[in-house]
């Protein structure tokens, strides 16, 4: 299913669904197609919303996980929303943490995937080789438990964003943000519910990250998801959306 891109101001999202904000924030590869089995199944119950990140549109030095924390912000308070639950995958997860931190009673939930924040194995300095489609393809791949998720059209996506020397030299900014940005110190002052959703064979923030956020963070819960990677709502949906579902009810109202 294809969902409408709107419009409000500056900001670009898209937003289905009735019932309590459901706001989903990508990683840095994100596309829409991430989250299209989440949207489908949460639209019935939420207003499930994805602003889309400005990646490549801020200035260099905006170009950093504060800088985009500011921008969720700017777009919460635009769309006036309260008790909202959050989602991030990756980048995104990191992301929602920094807005928690700021506004703690804008938050009613917060789910994490794969987040950074802590550690990761991330593309890296190295990552955008440009013209080298076989790099590129093989650690596409690397962010799935099974490799054949990394469909043509997703390894093209990345490719072009990589083959791109402004959109490259703004990846690396923001890859190098979110290893400086460490949350270490501040995870405990978060005390809103937070869902922990991990693929047992993550490489990019193995295991090992989730066990230290559950440890970190005093309100959360912990789980993992057997022969899945870095994008579990990708590549295990309907294990996901179950666990969600059931963390969003005992939070809702």
């Amino acid at each position: 299913m294809q969902y409408e891109i709107k419009h409000f101001g500056k900001f670009k999202f898209v937003e289905e669904g009735e019932g309590e904000p459901l706001v989903l924030l990508h990683g840095l590869f994100g596309a829409l197609s991430n989250f299209r089995d989440l949207v489908d199944h949460f639209r019935h119950t939420h207003k499930v919303i994805i602003p889309m990140l400005p990646l490549y549109d801020l200035i260099l030095l905006d170009t950093t996980v504060s800088g985009l924390a500011k921008y969720v912000s700017k777009f919460i308070e635009a769309r006036e929303l309260r008790k909202v639950h959050l989602l991030g995958n990756s980048l995104g997860g990191h992301i929602g943490l920094v807005y928690t931190l700021k506004h703690p009673e804008i938050v009613k939930t917060i789910t994490l995937t794969g987040s950074s924040g802590l550690f990761e194995n991330g593309m890296g300095e190295t990552y955008p080789k440009r013209g080298d489609y076989e790099y590129v393809k093989k650690k596409t791949e690397l962010t799935f438990y099974d490799p054949n998720m990394a469909s043509k059209e997703l390894v093209d996506e990345v490719f072009a964003i990589t083959n791109n020397r402004l959109k490259a030299l703004k990846i690396i900014s923001l890859a190098k943000s979110a290893i400086r940005h460490n949350l270490g110190d501040e995870l405990q002052d978060i005390k809103t519910p937070a869902c922990l959703i991990w693929g047992k064979n993550d490489t990019i923030t193995p295991p090992m990250v989730a066990e230290e956020f559950h440890k970190l963070l005093p309100n959360s819960e912990l789980h993992f998801v057997d022969k899945c990677g870095h994008a579990p709502m990708m590549e295990v949906p309907e294990e996901f959306n179950k666990i969600l579902d059931e963390f969003l009810a005992k939070h809702k109202g």
